[in-house]
């Protein structure tokens, strides 16, 4: 197997992580800072969120330069000294790049909108009538250009226009920035929504928004595999595909070794079981039977596949999993440890994201004015204009915003959590001098120490990696349960997703008297050994190694 394959993975958002130099926003030198903690969590790769030079409409999604660092976030040298630091404690970094768009303050486009016959016109796409596509953030997709009279495609906001990799000096210029970074010494590369690139030549239109035209288009494999040739080919790079709104099938074509496209895949399909009939702007208890047949799905199909998962709860685009799929009050500890535990015995990479190995929670922001995330700000405009009431408005947005996630990493009971001696710039969650790393890193039970335990067995037992999944009591409406078998062991996985305790039933197959069993982890302090009937209190979860 290759080692991304044994690997996990930590996200860092730097605009919300740690500022050295006691800004409002977190900086490269505040990455640096927190190097050894993230040596002693035990992981491997950092994926940080762009910090490339940006107007940060989209928070660093917009890029207006490749080859330049941002500098609120700092200087090429500081990104320099990041690389090495890290590379000096075993851990890589993975490079956060966007080519689906970039910025209209990029060069590429301020050429391009210049007139009709520029060099760079056709590194965009342009259109004399728009179609009714929609903007992932609302609206339109098309944004009028006055000085040439055309309009330009937008998948996301109105200033990141898409590129046209059917150009081939689109392909050449975005591989020779690549190879530019590779040559710097990053590890690897995630790859913003790369499933978009390829957009038909027709454009059609009919009743949807689109997306189905464009998601995994027609060229999207060819393109990943010149990628692959120009860049990666010959070199221990971990490249990681987002992929938005796509199949699984797709997936494992993207992320099976002979493909020779991508290490791995993000799908958001297990993240929408809170969008009712596929709304994501209104509030809504998730679907769990639906949840776990997903990640179900998955699993087996990328093991039949043999393409390869990357494994997530949260992200900067995401809210908070304890809030979301766990419980934030009263059980926030066990519930939070029982989700890192569901999600890190799969197959596939992990990826912890910044403040999620303390069980952070969604800070219930009230009102409009606490965000800053320009989705929720056009969500809540479009929202009020067609007449929603405030409280509705916001009761979605509390619990849907990207925002959520965005908030300061909270490392200490100090002063802003002590994420920067100055006013951040979006505000704290209530809870930070509870919910912080200096009160769970010398508390043996805590959350932070469960993911520490978590990312060790990852490393000790090669059944988390090669073994086979075989999910058990699929229809439960409370417990997911499965199985990791291989070599003549079994790892059995028991997790209860609420807080009512509850009595199972496993198969007569799974533990006999003749069965060996040790308990590997577990969120309470005690944990009996179990037989055939197993009774599991609020959100408990545990794993056995079974023998025999």
């Amino acid at each position: 197997m290759q080692a991304w394959q044994h690997s996990v993975i930590y996200q860092i958002y730097p605009k919300s992580f740690h500022s050295h130099a006691g800004n409002a926003t977190g900086d490269l030198l505040g990455i640096v800072d927190k190097l050894d903690y993230l040596q002693w969590l035990g992981v491997d790769c950092l994926w940080v969120t762009p910090f490339l030079r940006s107007p940060q409409r989209d928070n660093g999604y917009d890029i207006s330069d490749y080859y330049a660092i941002d500098p609120s976030y700092g200087t090429m040298a500081d990104c320099e000294l990041l690389i090495h630091e890290a590379a000096r404690r075993g851990i890589k970094l993975m490079l956060d790049i966007v080519v689906n768009h970039t910025s209209v303050e990029h060069e590429w486009f301020q050429q391009a909108r210049s007139s009709l016959d520029n060099p760079y016109r056709d590194f965009y796409i342009w259109r004399d009538q728009p179609n009714n596509w929609e903007s992932k953030f609302g609206g339109s997709a098309w944004e009028y250009e006055a000085q040439t009279g055309q309009y330009y495609l937008h998948l996301f906001d109105h200033t990141q226009a898409d590129l046209n990799w059917d150009n081939p000096q689109v392909r050449a210029e975005v591989f020779k920035m690549m190879r530019f970074w590779r040559d710097k010494g990053v590890g690897g590369f995630r790859l913003d929504v790369i499933n978009l690139i390829s957009k038909p030549a027709d454009f059609a239109q009919d009743a949807s928004d689109g997306r189905r035209f464009y998601t995994d288009g027609p060229n999207v494999h060819r393109y990943l595999q010149e990628m692959h040739r120009e860049v990666f080919e010959g070199y221990d790079l971990i490249n990681v595909g987002e992929m938005s709104s796509t199949s699984l099938e797709h997936c494992i074509r993207y992320s099976r070794p002979e493909s020779k496209e991508l290490s791995m895949t993000f799908n958001f399909h297990h993240l929408k079981v809170d969008y009712p009939n596929l709304q994501k702007w209104v509030r809504a208890d998730f679907d769990f039977l639906q949840l776990k047949r997903i990640l179900s799905d998955w699993q087996l199909g990328m093991q039949a596949g043999g393409g390869w998962n990357a494994l997530f709860w949260c992200n900067h685009d995401q809210p908070r999993v304890v809030s979301r799929f766990g419980d934030d009050g009263e059980f926030r500890v066990v519930s939070a440890k029982m989700l890192a535990t569901a999600l890190h015995f799969l197959q596939g990479t992990p990826f912890i994201y910044q403040g999620e190995e303390l069980g952070m929670t969604n800070p219930g922001f009230e009102r409009i004015e606490q965000y800053r995330d320009v989705e929720t700000l056009n969500i809540y405009r479009l929202k009020r204009d067609a007449g929603e009431s405030e409280a509705a408005s916001m009761a979605a947005i509390m619990q849907k915003s990207r925002d959520n996630g965005r908030t300061p990493m909270q490392w200490n009971a100090g002063e802003n959590a002590g994420f920067s001696r100055g006013e951040p710039w979006i505000g704290l969650a209530a809870n930070a001098a509870l919910v912080n790393v200096d009160n769970q890193r010398d508390d043996p039970h805590s959350v932070l120490h469960h993911y520490r335990a978590l990312i060790a067995l990852r490393r000790q037992q090669p059944l988390i990696q090669d073994g086979v999944y075989r999910p058990l009591l699929a229809e439960h409406p409370q417990v997911w349960a499965y199985l990791r078998e291989g070599q003549g062991e079994r790892l059995l996985v028991l997790n209860n997703f609420y807080a009512a305790p509850c009595q199972i039933q496993l198969p007569p197959d799974v533990i006999t008297e003749a069965t060996e069993q040790r308990l590997l982890i577990s969120n309470y302090p005690d944990c009996p050994p179990r037989t055939g009937t197993v009774s599991l209190r609020p959100y408990e979860s545990f794993v056995l190694l079974l023998r025999g």
